[in-house]
């Protein structure tokens, strides 16, 4: 069992890992004011102090304690540290994102000195965004000279404002979007904050100040438990978990290629600056996460540094499971950028039309971005050599379409998300049945279905209302997961597809995945013709490597034509699994646009 200690926008995060799971754990908050879904979890409300805590741990079997509370509730992680030290329970701390700080803000360690150093000044007319909490705390200021706190526009804030003794008439509230107008109101001096994070809006709170030069003090966060383990984000967490209590999840996650990639490469980077010979690495995923990977070896070269890793598909049956990945990194004098060089079974690109120059080792835009992110974290200016070798890959390569597509000698470097989820077994398919009894529970009577996180993003934009449990990922299984859809009996369904998986779908193919079906030029001729369009058409699909190149290279009439045919070949295709459910179908190009629509009035909506 897992044990929750939360409160926050975080705790909520961790509320909807865990709920994938489908098994029970305990949400814990000092008050019932947070609203938070739980589908699994078990809301516990009032403070445990330390015996009330070992006592609950040992008579659940608590296992886990994930800690994702306030970084200033500092009493709070105490008694979690005493309490799981003492019983040797693992704590994993779910921890906020801090932006780089700003020199010009001063920093203190406590209110005591964070007083004296406003008296010393002197400042005359504060601005304290610490929360009504730290009203007692800075006394010896406010007492002495102006001061006005915003709080919370709650009764329990105006309470403890009023026990206080701090006058009404300098209560500020909180509004959100507001800061540069409560800043022009004030006209502080100075203005005190706490180190809140990103999702505190920490950059937010200060920017007023920052930008006409008013001094800003800032409480630094408590330091946490020396035995908890850190992550900051969803996939670190979920990983963390599934090592932690290995059965808690059906299905465990991975790493793509390019993140693997990624990981040897800050290992070969730290070995050639710095002589590091570490077993981990830890790297930055497109979502602003930093998660710690493996690291099998780190060895000098006759110009940089090697590093290998082990790319772990998770549950995914991906052939590079298990594959030995190298990066070796060099200085490049001559150059100013940073350069990848095709490696051993890495495959070289021969045809245009993928986003990789025809010539170019096939590494995709987010893995050399991700590895360029890096490389300039250490090194701000000048070139380095980046080779990527995956010893297996030309052998692994005859088991992917990479040949068809053009990419010789070796396997891709992939990888958009940076994770790879087990979207390829019967326990992804149970995983949607879950996500939409999550959904139904919570009331929702719309369920938008999506290949993964990148259309996810976009169907989030288009749909700002729904909550978050209403999108599920649906990955290759289209058929599976209408099917599931078609068994609850959901009312509205839209599914957001991509136009590569679209051409397979229009055609009948209700498993997309790449290993299964590829695009099918004979498909895309047929479609061409039933919708008439021109002869240019037809000469393009002969030249694609890729479906997503219709976009930009047809003629405006014929994209019409075509798209608007493979939407409604999907929507026949896909109709006949929900006979009882409104399915809409959207066709999201590159860009994350939804261009065309079945029915057509989605789209006529969007351009009201």
């Amino acid at each position: 069992m897992i044990l929750v200690y939360g409160g926050t926008t975080e705790g909520r995060v961790v509320c909807s890992v865990l709920d994938e799971s489908g098994r029970e754990y305990y949400y814990s908050t000092k008050g019932d004011a947070q609203q938070v879904d739980l589908v699994h979890g078990v809301r516990l409300t009032g403070a445990m102090n330390e015996e009330a805590m070992k006592t609950f741990i040992q008579e659940k079997d608590i296992r886990l304690v994930i800690d994702a509370a306030h970084p200033f509730a500092a009493e709070l992680h105490r008694t979690i540290g005493l309490a799981t030290a003492t019983l040797e329970i693992p704590v994993v701390r779910y921890e906020r994102r801090y932006p780089p700080l700003d020199p010009r803000i001063i920093p203190c360690e406590s209110y005591e000195e964070m007083a004296q150093r406003l008296l010393a000044q002197p400042a005359h007319r504060l601005l304290a965004l610490t929360g009504v909490n730290t009203i007692p705390h800075l006394r010896a200021f406010w007492s002495k000279r102006e001061t006005f706190f915003r709080i919370l526009d709650r009764d329990d804030s105006r309470e403890k404002a009023e026990a206080a003794g701090f006058p009404a008439s300098h209560i500020k509230y909180f509004a959100e979007g507001e800061d540069q107008k409560l800043f022009d109101e004030i006209k502080p001096d100075a203005v005190i904050t706490k180190e809140s994070g990103e999702s505190g809006f920490f950059d937010e709170k200060i920017a007023p100040a920052l930008a006409t030069g008013v001094p800003i003090y800032m409480i630094t966060r408590p330091r946490l438990p020396d035995h908890y383990q850190m992550v900051n984000g969803p996939v670190g967490l979920r990983k963390a978990v599934e090592r932690i209590v290995p059965e808690f999840f059906p299905l465990k996650t991975g790493f793509t290629t390019g993140t693997t990639a990624t990981a040897a490469t800050v290992a070969a980077l730290r070995g050639l600056l710095y002589g590091e010979q570490t077993d981990s690495a830890e790297v930055t995923l497109p979502s602003g996460e930093t998660v710690s990977l493996p690291i099998q070896s780190v060895e000098p070269t006759a110009k940089g540094y090697l590093a290998k890793a082990i790319k772990h598909s998770g549950d995914d049956p991906d052939v590079t499971n298990g594959t030995e990945i190298w990066s070796e990194v060099t200085l490049a004098s001559d150059l100013s950028e940073v350069r990848f060089l095709q490696g051993v079974g890495v495959g070289i690109v021969t045809l245009p039309g993928i986003g990789i120059e025809v010539g170019e080792p096939a590494i995709n835009a987010t893995p050399r971005r991700m590895m360029t992110d890096e490389v300039r974290k250490l090194i701000p200016e000048g070139g380095v050599d980046i080779r990527i070798s995956i010893p297996d890959g030309e052998e692994l390569a005859k088991k992917t379409f990479n040949p068809r597509l053009g990419i010789v000698g070796g396997i891709s470097v992939i990888g958009t998300s940076g994770v790879v989820k087990p979207f390829s077994s019967e326990a992804f398919i149970a995983s949607i049945a879950r996500q939409t009894n999550v959904a139904l529970a919570l009331g929702a009577d719309t369920i938008v279905i999506n290949s993964g996180a990148k259309s996810e993003n976009y169907l989030k934009a288009a749909f700002p209302i729904l909550p978050p449990q209403s999108f599920v990922q649906y990955g290759n299984f289209i058929g599976e997961t209408l099917a599931k859809l078609a068994e609850h009996r959901v009312p509205r369904i839209y599914m957001g597809i991509m136009l590569g998986k679209a051409v397979k779908l229009a055609e009948g193919n209700l498993d997309t995945h790449s290993k299964k079906v590829v695009m099918n030029r004979d498909f895309l001729h047929q479609a061409a013709t039933a919708s008439a369009c021109s002869a240019q058409a037809h000469e393009l699909i002969d030249r694609i490597t890729l479906a997503r190149e219709l976009w930009t290279e047809l003629g405006l009439d014929d994209l019409d034509k075509l798209m608007c045919y493979i939407t409604d070949a999907c929507y026949g295709a896909s109709k006949k699994l929900v006979p009882d459910s409104k399915l809409s179908i959207l066709l999201i190009d590159d860009e994350g646009q939804i261009r065309y629509s079945y029915p057509r009035k989605f789209i006529e909506s969007l351009a009201r």
